[in-house]
């Protein structure tokens, strides 16, 4: 019998070409992470910080909140 003892749950990924791999923003494909509890969890790039992603480019959607696809959200 072995223990798990990764005591965080599992954060969704995205799956490519049949692997599983990081989520990443559609428009500057900048890895994203989420925010929040998983059952309602919002994604933001990565290291952010001082408007600079982690790679250290400034992005347009830096401060936006991403859906699970790398998509931001478009106000109605």
């Amino acid at each position: 019998m072995t223990v798990d003892r990764d005591s965080e749950p599992l954060r969704p990924h995205a799956v490519y070409a049949g692997r599983i791999a990081p989520v990443t923003c559609g428009a500057c494909g900048c890895r994203l992470e989420a925010v929040g509890p998983e059952s309602d969890s919002a994604w933001f790039h990565f290291g952010r910080l001082g408007g600079r992603d982690a790679r250290g480019h400034v992005v347009a959607c830096i401060d936006a909140a991403h859906d699970i696809e790398g998509h931001t959200a478009i106000a109605a």
